[in-house]
């Protein structure tokens, strides 16, 4: 049981999936396979870009990049589930939930801008290809990725701080397997209405701001592919943005939802959840990797050379 005071709760108690404990092995196995799956693909992924220098440019810098917050944003979450699966070690103290979900939140912030960033990209590489490398220089792309985790920090502190100055004296169990900032606040015994306010602002904020110009990126970008005389020009255009329209909708499709549904949880919130924050960094390697040839053709090359180098040290 949580240990409670007279006025303050100091432990949470996370409700999980479900509450069937057969279902809970299954989910454990589920979530450290797709977990293992992420770590492989997205490691993979920066391992190939990092080792190619023919990958060295901006493009694939932002594919990095997307590779390392995929990678953070499952490791937020899904080893305190296995934990709660496993273990059924189901409490969490209130500092380290708040902490989990101030890095939620930082590592989607900085996601959603980075997917911005990335058709940016794609805007400047195809409607203004000659001028691509000055204006995509190092020093530009560097400064880029900074302001995602710059805007991911201002994100984060929005939608924290309010949850903070809430005071919580019991019921004190979340129903979710992470500490949501919804969830949360729905223990409160004090006035919502601020945190609430600031969640729906905050949130809206990004999401609109992000929405508009990947509106606008990809408006210009479809005109300029439309008018590519080349058939092989056109295709070759639609296919880079088809991976990065996929991974946008695949990321802000059901965070869209879980802010327009109503102020309760349902149990399909949480299924939602596993899937923007587990599925989602599973699949984008996949995406990537798939549709992209010279990714492809690097990765078999840095298979065949780590061959070579295991024989060479067995012979």
């Amino acid at each position: 049981m949580a240990v409670v005071n007279e006025t303050r709760v100091t432990e949470f108690i996370l409700l999980g999936l479900s509450s069937n404990p057969d279902l809970q092995i299954i989910f454990f196995v589920l979530f450290l396979v797709m977990y293992l799956g992420t770590i492989a693909g997205n490691l993979l992924i920066m391992t190939t870009i990092y080792v190619d220098s023919q990958l060295h440019t901006p493009m694939y810098f932002f594919l990095s990049n997307l590779s390392f917050i995929d990678l953070a944003f499952s490791t937020v979450t899904v080893p305190r589930a296995l934990v709660l699966f496993f273990l059924l070690k189901n409490t969490i103290s209130f500092r380290d939930c708040i902490t989990q979900l101030f890095f939620l939140h930082l590592i989607a912030g900085a996601e959603g801008i980075h997917l911005v960033l990335m058709a940016y990209d794609r805007y400047v590489a195809i409607c203004n290809p000659l001028r691509y490398t000055t204006i995509m220089s190092r020093p530009v792309c560097l400064l880029l990725v900074l302001s995602t985790w710059v805007g991911g920090f201002i994100h984060a502190s929005g939608q924290t701080f309010p949850i903070v100055q809430l005071t919580f004296c019991g019921p004190n169990e979340i129903n979710h397997f992470f500490c949501d900032g919804h969830a949360l606040s729905l223990l409160a015994c004090s006035s919502t209405v601020f945190s609430e306010i600031a969640d729906r602002v905050n949130s809206g904020i990004l999401a609109i701001s992000c929405f508009s110009v990947l509106l606008i990126s990809y408006t210009y970008i479809l005109s300029t592919v439309l008018k590519i005389p080349s058939a092989d020009g056109r295709r070759k255009a639609f296919s880079t943005c088809a991976s990065h329209l996929l991974v946008v909708t695949l990321f802000f499709g059901p965070i869209v939802y879980l802010y327009m549904r109503p102020s309760v949880v349902f149990e399909t919130d949480k299924l939602i959840s596993v899937f923007y924050t587990i599925v989602t960094p599973l699949l984008n390697p996949c995406i990537y990797t798939l549709r992209n040839k010279k990714a492809r053709i690097a990765m078999k090359k840095l298979g065949r050379s780590k061959v070579s180098f295991l024989v060479m040290q067995k012979s």
